[in-house]
């Protein structure tokens, strides 16, 4: 039995070495970021910050983001690095290599599935933004009222036709680079994205900068009135602060698989981390100056991006153009994160069953975009079919969201706390303080935050 799983260390150990690397620290770097930078940056954050009252919000976020998503994220990278394969492939050998249960292969499935579900409805999602820019571009929001702009939405999800055709497009964009590789596809990709994401963004906060109420929108985002902060809004914060990185769903892990045996793992994570939460601010600060100047609320929920900002920019100077480039930066941003996504299921086809990586992108990516036909049609055709009380794209989002990334995180907290054996972590982040604070942080602290997440999440 000891001879078998040396054996078996050994060949793995050998695959792993011919692995395609990233070219430097700085193309991980972006890769890893670019995944975390999303919708949930320049969508979601900017109307829960609205929605929990601002600075205070955004505090908690960031603490939650210091005690939860950066250890998660370390760990992640560490398993991949370590592992030197996917998610699944990763798991395995190291629970080999430490005698554990190769049961804990369990987390690199459910991470691998929950990015293959997340694709297929974020992909629809997605198509939404692309569709946007067409629309800001052409002037449909130009002086357009709160009724027309609600007509544009409405008339976009009751099209079966339309959405599927966006949804398309942006599977086709997202297989294109993936299929390419590491270093030809998803690192020159992220070279030019990452860069004009910023760049779209610095100028969408340099035009907010010229509206009245830039001061109130810098106000509301960083002045923290802690007598407004309830249980809800902490759990959100900290649910948003595991979610926003890309935690759970097995690319940090194929993302690490990667990674130079020089790079420092926690180096990177902290930047990433610093990058993705620049992003959100940046957000906030672009956006939530047009909403208080044009009199409109800053908790508007979901439809803050796609309804309450098209308002505002069919009615201020200039809104055309900037309308356009905020629905191409966020068409960007979305663009790297689904090229991310698709990620572990084609490593996975790669690894496990010998698929080149070019046929293998192309037959997950058609896989995920027949199961993102079932969220576009719960739109309008299927919109009166229901599971568990809840349409089919609201069973899915709950699936992943709620129930299988907390419960990836939970399980990599787990194996990286108790699982691997201290030498091992020492080994690939250094055995000093800062490992000795991680390694306490993974063991105790992120978990029990994780579940109590998980717990509220379900209740």
């Amino acid at each position: 039995m000891v001879t078998n799983v040396s054996q078996t260390a050994a060949v793995e150990s050998s695959a792993a070495q011919g692995r395609e690397r990233w070219g430097s620290r700085l193309a991980f770097v972006l890769a890893a970021a670019g995944s975390a930078v999303g919708l949930g940056n320049i969508w979601k954050f900017p109307y829960i910050t609205g929605e929990y009252g601002g600075g205070a919000f955004v505090v908690t976020y960031l603490a939650c983001i210091a005690l939860i998503g950066v250890p998660i994220l370390m760990a992640e990278v560490m398993i991949g690095r370590r592992g030197g394969n996917g998610p699944v492939g990763s798991l395995m050998r190291l629970a080999i290599t430490e005698r554990r249960s190769p049961l804990w292969a369990i987390a690199g499935w459910s991470g691998m599935l929950g990015s293959f579900i997340i694709l297929s409805f974020y992909s629809v999602i997605a198509g939404w933004a692309v569709s946007y820019v067409v629309a800001a571009a052409s002037g449909s929001f130009a002086g357009a009222d709160a009724d027309a702009i609600g007509a544009v939405f409405s008339g976009l999800l009751a099209s079966p036709g339309t959405l599927i055709g966006w949804h398309t497009l942006f599977m086709a964009m997202t297989v294109a680079v993936v299929a390419r590789g590491v270093r030809a596809g998803l690192e020159r990709a992220v070279t030019v994205l990452m860069p004009a994401l910023f760049v779209l963004l610095l100028v969408l906060v340099g035009y907010a900068m010229t509206t009245d109420e830039f001061s109130h929108g810098v106000t509301f985002l960083f002045a923290a009135d802690f007598s407004q902060l309830s249980t809800e809004a902490v759990l959100a914060a900290l649910g948003h602060a595991f979610f926003t990185l890309s935690l759970g769903m097995g690319i940090m892990i194929a993302y690490g698989s990667h990674l130079r045996r020089d790079t420092s793992i926690a180096g990177t994570a902290v930047t990433i981390a610093v990058m993705d939460t620049v992003v959100a601010l940046l957000a906030g600060l672009a956006i939530f100056p047009v909403v208080f100047a044009n009199g409109l609320t800053p908790g508007a929920g979901p439809g803050l991006i796609f309804q309450t900002l098209p308002l505002a920019f069919g009615n201020m100077p200039g809104g055309l153009v900037f309308g356009t480039l905020f629905f191409v930066l966020l068409t960007v941003a979305a663009w790297t994160s689904t090229i991310s996504l698709l990620e572990p299921t084609v490593e996975w086809l790669e690894e496990q069953h010998g698929i080149r990586r070019f046929t293998a992108a192309i037959g997950a990516g058609t896989a995920i975009w027949a199961l993102g036909l079932v969220s576009a049609l719960s739109f309008n055709l299927w919109s009166e079919i229901s599971l568990f009380g809840k349409g089919l794209f609201d069973l899915l989002d709950f699936l992943t969201a709620n129930i299988m990334l907390p419960l990836t995180g939970l399980l990599v907290a787990l194996f990286a706390g108790w699982g691997l054996s201290r030498r091992a972590s020492a080994d690939e982040l250094g055995d000093g303080t800062l490992h000795a604070a991680w390694h306490f942080v993974i063991r105790f602290v992120t978990p029990a935050a994780v579940l109590i997440v998980f717990v509220y999440n379900l209740l």
